[in-house]
């Protein structure tokens, strides 16, 4: 008997998830809010039984009732679903080279809270930093509950609740471990992060941080923005930022590797010693165009839409280098379009096109399916937005845990 209740309460769960992954899944890609009956056609559930999930699902404040809209079928309108804004919030952090930063986003993926302070954290301590990034965070969630305190009339839902913490950071992140191996432009080696940033905040010590690195975490933000109805993206991805970092989405699930390493391209060697990073990162692009590594980003850009002498060779060359690299990515995994983001995405205009012309030059299947690159669309700071949307993936997974009331669904 227990084995069967245990084997129905999976069961219930399951398809709790399901439904919300359709609704969820539509307000992301821009389709038309589903119905209950939209719902139960593409899940393959009975009518009844959707109905009874997503009357759950609205109740516990993780689904919102459109107005009805009028249908060619007999009967009653039709009531589109969609994510409720503002009920539950998802907490990305990010901890770079030159950055820390919080965002918050709710179900409906708009932003509720975003704090970005600049720095140069090279060669620093996580004593000293990871504190700071804390009251980053405690300060967004101090906001968070001074709005929905404002609004606590106007919310029969209940108040916004934290469903937990992603934390992006630039490095090896050992997926299974939860550690920080080694982030070698901040000189950090076998961190525990999760532990200090527990002792540096009590929103990290009520929600431990989900860590992963901040190149997959931003291509999972992309893979998400990039989808569409009946289509999943597959993409190489590469971030420059003082680092190289890369990623690969194969149809909008992001391959991380065994230990969650993959995509360390900026320590790809070049051919004469030297990394991509040391020839195409940030400080590299600063230094081959006459700038001072700590001008930043917002000076080579400047200098490259001046068209400041040996600006323009500089990128053309750097963006051989990197394209010639990805070559190498595209002829292993077959993947053949290639997204450039951060610093990349900054300078797009000039580093595109020699990137695409070493794709075309050294890719083997180039003549039969044509490489392709185009610019991240994920926006800035797209790390911060993966960490958060990695805390929503786990509310899918578990949707009940997270209903207002907190009782089982029926």
């Amino acid at each position: 008997m227990k084995a069967t209740a245990a084997r129905q309460g999976s069961l219930r769960e399951h398809n709790l998830g399901l439904v919300l992954r359709q609704v969820l899944d539509a307000a992301a890609t821009g389709a038309t809010p589903p119905s209950r009956a939209d719902v139960a056609a593409a899940t393959g559930l009975t009518r009844a039984t959707v109905s009874s999930l997503v009357d759950r699902l609205v109740a516990g404040g993780l689904v919102a009732e459109l107005e009805p809209v009028p249908t060619q079928r007999a009967g009653r309108p039709a009531v589109p679903l969609t994510a409720a804004a503002g009920t539950l919030a998802a907490l990305g952090a990010e901890v770079n080279v030159d950055y820390l930063g919080v965002r918050v986003l709710d179900l409906s993926r708009g932003v509720l809270v975003e704090h970005v302070e600049h720095g140069d954290f090279r060669g620093s301590h996580p004593t000293d930093v990871l504190p700071r990034l804390g009251a980053l965070v405690d300060a967004a969630v101090d906001e968070l509950a001074a709005r929905a305190v404002a609004r606590e009339a106007d919310q029969p839902r209940g108040p916004l609740r934290l469903a937990g913490v992603g934390l992006a950071l630039p490095g090896l992140v050992d997926a299974r471990g939860g550690a920080l191996r080694y982030a070698p432009n901040l000189g950090w080696r076998d961190v525990d992060v999760a532990t200090l940033a527990a002792r540096a905040s009590r929103t990290f010590a009520a929600h431990p941080p989900r860590l992963a690195n901040e190149a997959d975490l931003a291509a999972r933000a992309e893979a998400d923005v990039r989808r569409a109805p009946g289509r999943r993206p597959s993409f190489v991805y590469v971030s420059g930022e003082i680092g190289v970092g890369g990623a690969l989405v194969l149809d909008g699930d992001l391959f991380s590797g065994r230990h969650g390493w993959a995509g360390e391209l900026g320590h790809t060697l070049v051919g004469d010693g030297r990394t991509l990073e040391q020839v195409a990162g940030q400080d590299a692009l600063l230094r081959a165009a006459g700038l001072d590594p700590h001008d930043g980003l917002d000076a080579l850009v400047a200098a490259a839409a001046a068209d400041a002498p040996g600006v323009r060779d500089a990128l053309t060359a750097a963006g051989a280098v990197l394209g010639a690299a990805l070559a190498n990515v595209v002829n292993l995994v077959d993947v053949g379009h290639v997204v450039l983001g951060g610093t990349y995405a900054s300078l797009a205009d000039h580093v595109r096109e020699p990137v695409l012309a070493a794709l075309h030059r050294h890719v083997i299947g180039a003549p039969w399916a044509e490489p392709t690159v185009d610019v991240a669309r994920a926006g800035d700071h797209a790390a911060m937005t993966g960490a958060a949307l990695t805390v929503l993936r786990a509310v899918v997974s578990d949707p009940s845990a997270w209903l207002v009331d907190g009782t089982d669904p029926a």
